[in-house]
């Protein structure tokens, strides 16, 4: 809608100002009565040398489509009233004959990067990983819908400091029966032991350091016990992302770009870009930013190093056009440090986008492995389909499949609480929140899309794309809303934020159930079929936002 507007609004205007700059200040109005879509002239008057009132005054005489029911001036405003119905005929019978292909772009051949999960070898899965995990698969979706192919890196955090650490921990108090009984609980035992011994004896921190040098220098008993940690977390992880529907393209961890960390540091000598630090190796990056770390005095590298060899890699191996990195807003100086060290070395650091989110907090404070502080996203996910199952009985005694429905309710609930925050926001752990059937929840869009599955059987619908007869007060805010959809992907996209999605899918769900408040679906009338060929159709879209969102849509519930 707002681009056929913005087009009639460019010839009226004679191309005095171009077609995606008015397309952009299309607006809302505020309240229905002033019409569907509005625009502010205030940016002609100087152009045209007129009162924005004056402009708008003009416009509303001149504008005319057999698509616009009648156009208003409104003070400095063009207020715009569509008629519903071919705007109705444009979209509904789209929808319906295209179904989940609706609103995807042909593929463009161009790749994009996305970098998430992540998470740490030799440490549990906790509700903490969740949201890169999540917010990264999301994106990957949404990138594909709008005609990319999306490489899915999971970027395991298998090297680093913290396993001389746990190689130190072991060796002290490790036992290697309990260890294979449950390898990820004992290993977080052991560390959380560590960090709480190293409070009182600073030696443990130098052993840690010595045990993580000899890692990196090839010791074979170290590189055993780290192959030992690596296998176990893999096989723990992977029933994790199983049960969220969550798949990579790569799981090459930090330990993978050992070997080419090398090139980094002799592109950067030959830039003349090293410099020494107290014995470490560095690249100063003037005012703005503190230095950038390469290497420490005794030689180990640090994880701007890897984060540069991994971004060559990349750039090389798979010539995308973008790179997204889904990590927390915490990392923002460490991106912006070698992204600028990276632009500096001469690659397109343009290419990059560091994703940053909010935290994941229990009773308000950040969920912390290192003092075992943590809440098991296993555990969470285990008693969100419990509890789905639960309600689902007592409101659904006879449901088929309701082990199936529970973990597609129970899944889809932690997932969609999460995304449905603005992504920069932090987020606090409430199962209670997440499972309410009311609301801005998962379990009420997935209802909502559920609901209208029902209505279509017991009036045994049959689809079809011929032209509505008929849109009425009741029907024209539901078809607003699903004009919208392809709009939202793009600006999803653009903005990498999956919020948008799921805000939309709420509207979505909102404006469907008021619509029922307003009007009897099943009355065996003249225009049922368009009823309800406008409810199929917006099945269709909430089905395809919880697809992206990586939620599944249960047909009952």
């Amino acid at each position: 809608m707002k681009t056929m507007i913005a087009q009639l609004l460019h010839d009226t205007l004679d191309h005095a100002i171009d077609q995606a700059t008015i397309e952009q200040l299309l607006e809302k109005p505020k309240h229905d009565e002033l019409g569907d879509i509005a625009f502010p002239c205030f940016i002609l008057a100087k152009q045209l040398r007129q009162s924005p009132v004056h402009i708008a005054k003009d416009l509303a005489e001149k504008l005319q489509d057999v698509r616009i029911k009648e156009v208003v001036a409104n003070g400095p405003y063009v207020n715009f009233f569509l008629q519903p119905l071919p705007i109705a005929n444009t979209i509904i019978p789209a929808i319906v004959s295209e179904g989940a292909a609706y609103a995807t772009a042909p593929k463009n051949g161009k790749k994009v990067v996305v970098d998430y999960s992540s998470p740490n070898i030799a440490k549990p899965f906790s509700m903490g990983h969740l949201r890169s995990t999540v917010i990264g698969q999301a994106i990957s979706n949404i990138a594909e819908k709008m005609g990319y192919e999306a490489v899915r890196i999971n970027h395991l955090g298998d090297w680093g400091t913290q396993f001389g650490k746990l190689i130190v921990a072991y060796r002290l108090w490790g036992n290697p029966e309990a260890i294979r009984q449950q390898p990820i609980q004992e290993l977080l035992k052991i560390y959380v032991k560590f960090h709480e011994e190293a409070e009182k004896d600073a030696t443990l921190d130098e052993q840690a350091r010595q045990a993580f040098k000899a890692l990196e220098d090839g010791d074979a008993q170290a590189l055993g016990l780290w192959k030992e940690f690596r296998e176990a977390s893999l096989l723990e992880f992977n029933e994790i992302y199983e049960l969220l529907g969550v798949h990579f393209n790569s799981t090459n961890g930090e330990a993978f770009y050992n070997d080419k960390m090398d090139r980094v540091v002799e592109e950067l000598e030959a830039k003349k870009l090293l410099t020494s630090s107290e014995g470490a190796q560095v690249v100063d990056l003037g005012e703005t930013l503190p230095p950038c770390l390469i290497k420490k005095k005794d030689g180990a590298t640090l994880y701007a190093t890897r984060d540069l060899a991994a971004a060559i890699y990349r750039l090389e191996n798979y010539a995308p056009e973008k790179l997204f990195y889904v990590v927390g807003g915490e990392q923002t100086l460490h991106f912006k440090q070698w992204f600028q060290v990276l632009d500096k070395l001469g690659y397109d650091a343009s290419k990059f986008a560091h994703i940053p989110f909010g935290m994941m907090l229990k009773d308000g404070k950040k969920m912390s492995t290192r003092k075992g502080k943590i809440v098991l996203l296993a555990n969470v996910l285990n008693e969100t389909m419990e509890a789905a199952k639960q309600t689902i009985l007592e409101k659904n005694p006879t449901l088929k499949n309701s082990d199936v429905v529970a973990k597609q309710v129970g899944i889809g609930a932690v997932l969609f609480n999460d995304l449905k925050n603005d992504r920069l926001n932090d987020i606090e752990f409430s199962i209670e929140q997440m499972l309410t059937f009311e609301g801005e929840t998962g379990p009420y869009v997935q209802y909502t899309n559920a609901r209208i599955h029902t209505l279509l059987e017991k009036a045994d619908f049959k689809a079809h794309t011929t032209p509505l007869q008929a849109i009425d007060d009741t029907l024209w805010p539901l078809i607003k809303v699903l004009e919208t959809f392809e709009a939202t992907i793009a600006r999803a996209y653009t903005q990498a934020d999956p919020s948008q999605i799921a805000k939309f899918s709420l509207q979505l769900s909102r404006t469907i159930n008021k619509f029922y408040g307003q009007q009897k679906v099943l009355t065996q009338d003249d225009t049922q079929q368009d009823r309800l060929t406008v409810l199929y159709a917006a099945s269709i879209i909430l089905e395809q936002c919880l697809n992206l969102l990586g939620i599944e849509a249960p047909a009952h519930m």
